[in-house]
């Protein structure tokens, strides 16, 4: 089948070289210019492992291990009082999230059509097809389109409905980027709690003279997440104000770094997965927040299941979305939980 994926993270370039192997002739679309050079490290526990596996990419994953020792816990002045085993951030496999995008991208790339700086903005089928517009390319028709596009989808908001419908806030919002190494840190993080229900997450792994810095803070809703850095850079600024120790530094920091981003602890939740010959994968369709520890797992637990059925179905889709939704609702269901509660510590 003719299949268009749109995003280019994790979960699309994962399930596109699933496809291409089982012969299908897929194209990615993606709204930024780049593949993505931001992001947490992720980690990876349990059954994902078969999934590197299949995908041929577990050896190449080890090779960029954080090879963290644990997390320092932090007061408000930044004196040390305690600490935490590396396995409750790192998992039993930790790599920064840009090594694993650009794997999986140089692993598909010369089989696999890549569109980047374009985006869907229009979607209609019916039982022969899809037919698909774009800002910029001219329309075309596909077999089937996989939104793969994180929490915010396009394709989720075109075919599913509003944003507001299926993304549900867990209560807190954070901006992350790249510093230099103010705490000498050595494969090692530093977990800051801040009064106020603020808190700061410090890591350093690959380079010695920079570590990560993301800064968390409550908020009412994932608004700020669709608006532009300037603003978002503005709320942290407000809502740091008053902090002493590291943050001034941090702040400064914050603004001339080139790999800024910014993220809110909330899910996605809605009722079925696919319409049509439209399927939704990974934060897409059913993101359990960054207080899960999970999403990186359930998105390429998400690809493999998903390219399973479809080879397992041939050109029934139908039967292959339901599949699909019905083997792993229940694991993200249980993910989503935890994510829940992650949340709920994290907010004290």
């Amino acid at each position: 089948m003719k299949i268009l994926i749109s995003g280019a993270s994790v979960a699309g370039p994962a399930l596109a070289r699933l496809l291409h192997r089982d012969g299908h002739q897929v194209t990615v679309v993606e709204r930024a210019p780049s593949l993505r050079r931001s992001g947490w490290a992720i980690d990876f526990r349990g059954a994902v492992f078969e999934v590197l596996e299949e995908l041929g990419i577990l050896a190449e994953v080890r090779a960029h291990a954080t090879g963290m020792t644990g997390t320092d816990l932090l007061d408000a002045e930044g004196n040390r009082v305690g600490e935490l085993p590396a396995e409750v951030f790192s998992g039993e496999l930790e790599v920064p999230k840009r090594e694993l995008t650009r794997i999986l991208h140089a692993h598909t790339a010369n089989t696999v059509r890549y569109v980047f700086g374009d985006s869907i903005n229009r979607i209609d089928q019916d039982d022969n097809g899809v037919r698909v517009g774009f800002e910029l390319a001219e329309p075309d028709t596909y077999d089937l389109v996989v939104g793969a596009d994180g929490i915010y989808s396009v394709v989720r908001r075109l075919v599913f409905g509003p944003h507001a419908e299926a993304v549900h806030h867990l209560g807190r919002s954070g901006a992350g980027f790249s510093t230099a190494n103010h705490l000498q840190l050595d494969h090692r993080g530093a977990l800051w709690q801040i009064p106020g229900r603020r808190m700061s997450y410090m890591y350093s792994a690959a380079d010695p003279a920079r570590m990560s810095a993301n800064v968390f803070f409550t908020t009412d809703s994932p608004a700020l997440d669709l608006l532009g850095r300037d603003e978002q850079e503005q709320a942290v600024r407000e809502r740091m104000a008053d902090v002493g120790w590291l943050m001034p530094r941090l702040l400064e920091d914050m603004a001339a770094a080139s790999d800024f981003y910014f993220f809110s602890t909330a899910q996605v939740r809605i009722d079925r997965w696919s319409a049509g010959r439209v399927v939704l994968l990974g934060d897409a369709g059913y993101c359990a927040s960054p207080s899960s520890g999970l999403g990186t797992s359930q998105a390429l637990i998400g690809a493999s299941t998903l390219a399973r059925h479809l080879a397992q179905s041939g050109t029934d889709h139908t039967k292959a979305f339901e599949g699909y939704e019905r083997e792993i609702r229940p694991y993200v269901t249980e993910n989503q939980e935890i994510g829940v509660e992650g949340a709920k510590r994290l907010a004290g």
